[in-house]
């Protein structure tokens, strides 16, 4: 178990302000890539060893779960993510790790809020709290009773109406206001140096023609104003693999990473697309135009989170996905992508680039680089990077004819297939690539330019100058001090091989698989595979291997 961990100085400044907090709740915005888990962590380590509380962990996808168990042991707690509502808690775990779309269903909620009762609970990515009704009711009522709730976010905005829960508003003249109370910006950051990559931004006109769904033939660039439906089809004309706009652009993005693993072999490129078909055409056109294979991560996948968890791990060039890579995914080795969807969002914008971001010591010259349509939306979007966002409630009278951003959403996920009816009468005709202008942000602000200028390296000894001694953590439960794998990571593979057993004994006694379960956790003396601790599992285990070999 690590007793010291190095923070960046707004990590230590952040948890300075959390320790000395009387309140139950505090907001903490930080910029994709800044260290939110670890600044978390290092404020559960302390929560536990002031007064023996279960830690949970709420975050947006599985696949993060996932991340926050591999970030918690390298910090010595230890979460169990596999966790479900009808077991308890092993004794051998500090917590669990839940999503906000498990949160939300009323049986789980009701569970969770015995659990976390007087518990300290990380609420990660909190604004998809206010997602959907059932998800803030959801958090509401699992986590109102404990004692400290910690609430992380990267894009606190929305620009709906929907209240995040244990989020503090205060009245401005648009509407009620969330006030973080700690806040850590992309500029902020590139200042600091040694923290966030300075992001490049491409961008790329382009003259695009397409048969409408009234079966007129349309023609335009980024630069001609259009309504929505024209500025939908014009994106989507851009992006198709039918015209020579996208090839054009992806053979660019491809050129840059050949130069950037010069230097940095493992580099590594995302394309964000469209729908799953997308994804998959441009997988292909990435084997027959490059000769190289690309990874693809759709979300009707099941093995999705761990063909991300592999790309990260690997030197392999090219990862297509979808939505399934959004915010909190870290993948380090991003150092290109092509945006090539048609969601058009500021907060899925702003995630996606977020992925690009993260800083890997010992690497020189950390550009990165997101190639866009110069589509005005996307422009716009880029252009306030590094421009704060708070969530606004908007009075009632200004709710009136106006798009929630749960209506935007909906609105950008129906345009991947783009109104059935109309869709099927739009046609792509051809599309070419003009223009390309290029900006990014430095220490300074703003920079426009055409030729990229060279950034002074930041001195990385300042990045990381602040170690915090943790505290020490109850271990009469049998919490283990060391090894390489989490208890997790253990629990799994017991789980498992419990699992495999019991399927065997089923075939050699003709007995139900409830029955075997039964008779494999009463020789074992535990109530449930879900709550036993791994030297229970072990045990179960050994007695299944036994019974099986009297058979």
């Amino acid at each position: 178990m690590s007793d010291r961990v190095q923070l960046r100085p707004w990590q230590r400044a952040a948890f300075d302000k959390f320790a000395a907090s009387e309140h139950a709740d505090f907001l903490t915005v930080a910029t994709p890539g800044a260290g939110k888990t670890t600044f978390a962590l290092a404020c559960a380590r302390w929560a536990l060893a002031n007064e023996r509380r279960r830690i949970v962990v709420v975050a947006p996808t599985t696949h993060l779960k996932t991340q926050w168990v591999q970030a918690a042991h390298r910090m010595g707690l230890h979460l169990d993510h596999q966790w479900s509502p009808k077991d308890g808690v092993a004794k051998d775990v500090h917590g669990i790790v839940t999503t906000y779309q498990q949160v939300s269903t009323a049986d789980t909620a009701k569970k969770l809020r015995g659990l976390a009762n007087d518990a300290f609970v990380i609420l990660d990515e909190v604004h998809h709290a206010g997602d959907e009704r059932a998800w803030g009711d959801g958090v509401r009522t699992a986590f109102e009773l404990a004692n400290r709730r910690l609430s992380l976010s990267g894009t606190p905005f929305r620009s709906d109406t929907a209240s995040i829960p244990f989020v503090r508003y205060e009245e401005t003249g648009v509407g009620g206001e969330a006030q973080p109370d700690f806040t850590y910006g992309y500029a902020d950051a590139l200042r600091d140096g040694g923290v966030v990559r300075p992001v490049y931004f491409p961008r790329f006109d382009g003259l695009m023609e397409w048969s409408a769904a009234d079966g007129s033939i349309v023609s335009a660039n980024f630069h001609d104003e259009l309504d929505r439906i024209g500025s939908s089809h014009r994106l989507r004309a851009a992006l198709s693999l039918e015209g020579d706009w996208l090839a054009v652009v992806m053979g660019q993005a491809h050129e840059r990473l050949l130069t950037i693993r010069r230097t940095q072999p493992d580099a590594g490129a995302l394309a964000i697309c469209m729908d799953q078909d997308h994804a998959r055409d441009i997988v292909r056109f990435i084997r027959n135009r490059f000769h190289v294979e690309a990874d693809v991560v759709v979300s009707d996948d099941p093995d999705a989170s761990g063909k991300i968890a592999a790309f990260a791990k690997s030197s392999r060039p090219w990862l297509v996905a979808v939505r399934m890579v959004s915010e909190g995914v870290d993948i380090p080795r991003l150092r290109v992508g092509v945006y090539a969807s048609t969601v058009v969002t500021e907060l899925f914008f702003r995630q996606a680039v977020g992925r690009f971001v993260r800083w890997t010591r010992g690497v020189p010259s950390q550009k990165a680089y997101v190639y866009l349509p110069d589509d005005p939306r996307l422009r716009q979007h880029a252009f306030q990077i590094a421009e704060a966002r708070r969530h606004v409630l908007k009075p009632p009278a200004d709710r009136d004819d106006e798009f929630s951003q749960e209506d935007l959403e909906r609105e950008a996920m129906r345009e991947l297939d783009l109104l059935p009816e109309q869709l099927s009468l739009f046609s792509v005709l051809s599309s070419t690539a003009t223009g390309m202008s290029v900006h990014a942000f430095t220490e300074d602000g703003i920079t426009h330019f055409d030729d990229e200028p060279e950034i002074p390296e930041p001195d990385e000894s300042v990045a990381l100058d602040d170690a915090l001694d943790l505290p020490e953590i109850p271990t009469d439960a049998g919490f283990p001090l060391t090894g390489s794998r989490s208890v997790a990571e253990r629990k799994e593979e017991l789980r498992e091989k419990n699992m495999a057993i019991a399927k065997r004994l089923v075939d050699h006694t003709g007995w139900g698989h409830a029955r075997v379960q039964m008779e494999l956790n009463r020789l074992a003396n535990i109530t449930s595979v879900g709550s036993a601790t791994n030297t229970e599992l072990e045990r179960r285990l050994r007695r299944g291997e036994t019974w099986l070999q009297r058979r």
